[in-house]
């Protein structure tokens, strides 16, 4: 495709992940490969909401994770981002020791920051006054603490960015740190999003709205992404975090690169604060943008791991657009059917499950998918997941102010 500069690619070398499906690359890898959904009610602070379920993170112990210091001043999407750093960078088998500080940056998407520290800080001020107000709510809150104890744990000296970009924030801080790498700003660059807000106000906020499903009865079948029935998301936490460098220096050092980032796109509806367009226009230009910056056509493109969010307006629009710009050929996935909705950390996310099924030749389901809307006419992966070989993915993501991101990953 005509335009632009000459493709560059940005090696995936290490990747981490926290999520719902399980903590740990492995252990969410297994879930979401199986299509398991993870929704459940037994999420105390949202008990008695209208829409009080989602896929909240178990098992993980802060403590164990960051250390007992950390965790009680870090607030939990900072460590989340912290624990799916340390496993990212492990995987990529950097020593910290041995890299030039200066020239590694942190780019993290998170939507909305500490909120579990918010709320409770605000009860604290409304019950006990202000005195007893933690000194250190708003480096708990701040929505770009979590690229900053991320830098201060690896004593990473070069930029250290959090995009926000709602529901596309993990999504545009991997294209922003593959384009640290190709301006030769820095060597290496940890990207990802981080976020963890199921808390009653959040919540609650997104339920008035009525973008929350309300299948209480049923909460696992709630994330039903491309079905007839679906009715909302299920909102989430986690994070997901890959380390990237230029593909000339992983290999180099004989680094194994499980994907590489050829393309990212970027764009607004310019249309709402909250509905896409419906034609998907803005989403449209951000395909096209990723496929001209990797210098490939639509036709290149085996798989999509689609936003897919399970409400019904976003699964309609992507779904004319996949078909409109890349026709019905691509295997089409949302893993929000296994681990929800996670905000500003669902692109990471799912970026790394692009990378992993990339490099192991395997589309996962999209889980809860019993009856596909006539409405998508796509090849969507249901029931079970498919092996496939997938040499161009792309990883959709779309978020509130008509925000749109996405990557494309091409074989290692």
């Amino acid at each position: 495709m005509p335009g632009g500069p000459a493709p560059f690619g940005a090696a995936v070398t290490g990747v981490g992940l926290v999520t719902a499906a399980g903590v740990g690359v492995a252990a969410s890898w297994e879930r979401i490969r199986a299509g398991a959904a993870t929704a459940a009610t037994a999420v105390p602070e949202l008990s008695g909401l209208p829409a009080g379920f989602g896929c909240a993170v178990t098992g993980f112990d802060p403590v164990r994770a960051i250390g007992r210091r950390k965790a009680w001043r870090i607030d939990r999407c900072s460590q989340f981002a912290l624990a799916a750093a340390a496993e990212a960078l492990a995987d990529a088998g950097l020593d910290p020791d041995h890299w030039d500080r200066a020239r590694m940056g942190v780019v993290l998407g998170n939507g909305i920051g500490g909120a579990a520290t918010w709320e409770k800080q605000h009860r604290t001020l409304l019950s006990d006054g202000p005195l007893k107000v933690s000194p250190l709510l708003i480096p708990m809150l701040s929505v770009n603490m979590s690229a900053g104890y991320v830098a201060m744990e690896f004593g990473a000296r070069g930029p250290s960015l959090v995009t926000a970009t709602a529901c596309a924030s993990g999504t545009t801080a991997v294209g922003v740190a593959r384009d640290l790498l190709r301006s030769g700003a820095c060597d290496v660059v940890v990207a990802g999003g981080t976020e963890a807000c199921l808390v009653p106000s959040i919540i609650t906020g997104f339920s008035q709205m009525g973008a929350l499903s309300r299948r209480r009865d049923r909460p696992e079948a709630a994330s039903r992404p491309f079905d007839v029935d679906r009715d909302g998301f299920v909102p989430a936490e986690g994070a997901g975090v890959l380390v990237l460098e230029r593909v000339e220096d992983a290999r180099a050092r004989g680094a194994r690169v499980r994907a590489v980032v050829s393309g990212y796109g970027a764009s607004s509806d310019a249309y709402h604060a909250t509905a896409p367009e419906p034609y998907g226009t803005g989403a449209e230009l951000a395909v096209r943008a990723a496929l001209r910056d990797a210098g490939l056509h639509p036709g290149d493109v085996d798989h999509v791991n689609a936003h897919g969010t399970s409400t019904p307006l976003n699964d309609a629009t992507e779904a004319r657009m996949i078909r409109r710009v890349l026709g019905d050929r691509p295997a089409v996935t949302s893993v929000k059917g296994v681990v929800g909705h996670s905000l500003g950390a669902a692109g990471a996310i799912e970026a790394v499950v692009t990378a992993l099924t990339v490099e192991q030749s395997f589309v996962p389901p999209t889980a809860n998918l019993e009856s596909q809307d006539p409405a998508v006419e796509l090849d969507v992966v249901a029931k079970a997941g498919r092996e496939m070989p997938v040499e161009v993915a792309l990883s959709n993501s779309f978020g509130f102010g008509g925000q749109n991101s996405v990557l494309l990953f091409t074989r290692g």
